[in-house]
Order: structure tokens, then C-alpha cells, then sequence
């Protein structure tokens, strides 16, 4: 029985278990909101489904983009896309490690545990020569997925407020350093620059080795150089995608 060991992976897994009855694949591509000079992508991995975040997956009626949906919105949209309480879910998207990992904590916010990310997402899949397809909608019928958010998996304005004073918790900011620094404005209209106080710095990039997560090895030592405390962490950036 397909079981996920790990948050993350490889092609060569992807390609081994691509036609499993239980795995749905998702395609959970965001433009990028401080631009992207390559054009936007005319194909995908064979039998991928698209998980939109921006207008599926967020509640649209919110003042801020991709604010967190309702329990019923999520489990409605989930099925919709096909998938079971039993599906093996892995997400991707096409800039190889953006807003794929969106996606993974909405559902592991939502109770479903055998969820992953395809680590270097299309890229790497295309970089392997493995199959594609233009991109397109398939038909499936709908899901019984039905998940129960845990309140612990994301803070709100409220929360912040109080963390930012407490000295056992750490809020880390995964935006550019320019960006953190207020030495560039935000991409997004009316936004103010610089960051919340008592906050640090950690570029969601600097966890990258190009397309790819950086071996545990490697992210173990920056979170222990980052955090030698070991204090809770709250992640932010600028509209909870990077974070």
C-alpha cells in the first residue's frame, strides 16, 4: 500500500508511482508577485489537477489575498478536485519551490497527513526528461475528503501582536532581505514597507540549492543558527505563501 514517508519527493518517486490509484497530483502555481521574466507554462506532469489557491483555496471576500479559507470551503473545494480522506497528495508548481508548499500546510492544517511536495517541482521533472502533457482539466468524479482544521496551524493579527513582545516565541520573516529591510517597497499597492518589531530574516531562497530543498544537514544548521534557543517559530512574509 503507497504510504508517504517524508514531506518531500524526488522525480524518481513521482515517476514510479505517478499511475497509483490513490495519488492525485496538484498543481498549486502562483505568479510570483514580484514578477517572473520566463513566460507562464504551457504543460505539465501527465493527469495533474490544479489546486488554485487564489480563488479555490483562499476566501475571496477577505481584504488580503490567499486568506485562509473556511473548513467548509476546504473540504468542498478538496472534493471537488477528486480527492479522498485516503489520497496520497503530492503538490508542485512551476517554478520549481513557490507557493507548492501553500498548498502542503493548508492540508496538513486541515488533518490530512499523506501529503507531499515534489521537490524541484516542474523544473525538475522537465530537467529529468520524464513526460509531460499540455496543460488541461481531467474529469474525475468528486471526492469524499472531509478535514478538520487545527486552530494551532496559523496565527492572525491578534496573535502576532501579542508574539512579537513574548521572548519563548520567534517570528521569522521569509521575505528578500531588501524587502525586510524596508530598503524596497512592497510589490503590493498600499502596503508599508520594513517589518514586524522583533522579528528576523530567513529568505525562504537561502533553503533552496536552485530548485531544490537543501539536504536536512544543511537546514538543520541554519534553523540552529537562527534559533539556538530552540523557541516556538511563527513564520510570515507577505500574503502567507513564501512563509
Amino acid at each position: 500500500m503507497l504510504k508517504l514517508e517524508s514531506s518531500l519527493v524526488s522525480v524518481d518517486w513521482l515517476k514510479a508511482h505517478l499511475h497509483d490509484e490513490k495519488l492525485v497530483l496538484l498543481n498549486a502555481t502562483l505568479p510570483k508577485v514580484t514578477g517572473s521574466d520566463s513566460p507562464p507554462e504551457i504543460q505539465q506532469i501527465p493527469g495533474t489537477r490544479l489546486f488554485d489557491i487564489k480563488n479555490k483555496f483562499s476566501n475571496t471576500l477577505a481584504p488580503f489575498p490567499n486568506t485562509l479559507p473556511s473548513e467548509e470551503q476546504f473540504n468542498e473545494e478538496a472534493q471537488n478536485l477528486g480527492i479522498d480522506n485516503d489520497s496520497i497528495l503530492v503538490v508542485y508548481d512551476d517554478y520549481g519551490f513557490y507557493s507548492c508548499a501553500r498548498a502542503w500546510w493548508l492540508f496538513k492544517a486541515f488533518g490530512h497527513q499523506q501529503v507531499a511536495i515534489l521537490d524541484g517541482g516542474l523544473t525538475a521533472w522537465k530537467t529529468a526528461g520524464l513526460p509531460l502533457e499540455e496543460k488541461q482539466h481531467h474529469s474525475f468524479k468528486k471526492g469524499n475528503f472531509k478535514g478538520t482544521y487545527n486552530p494551532q496551524a496559523f496565527q492572525f493579527f491578534n496573535d502576532i501582536q501579542s508574539l512579537k513582545d513574548d521572548t519563548n516565541n520567534l517570528i521569522v520573516d521569509a521575505r528578500a532581505k531588501d524587502r525586510f529591510e524596508g530598503l524596497l517597497p512592497e510589490p503590493r499597492e498600499g502596503l508599508r514597507s520594513g517589518h514586524i518589531p522583533n522579528s528576523v530574516n530567513l529568505p525562504f531562497q537561502q533553503l533552496l540549492s536552485g530548485n531544490q530543498m537543501k539536504s536536512p544537514t544543511e537546514l538543520k544548521a541554519m534553523f540552529e543558527r537562527l534559533n539556538p534557543q530552540n523557541k516556538k517559530m511563527v513564520f510570515s512574509c507577505g500574503s502567507g505563501v513564501t512563509a
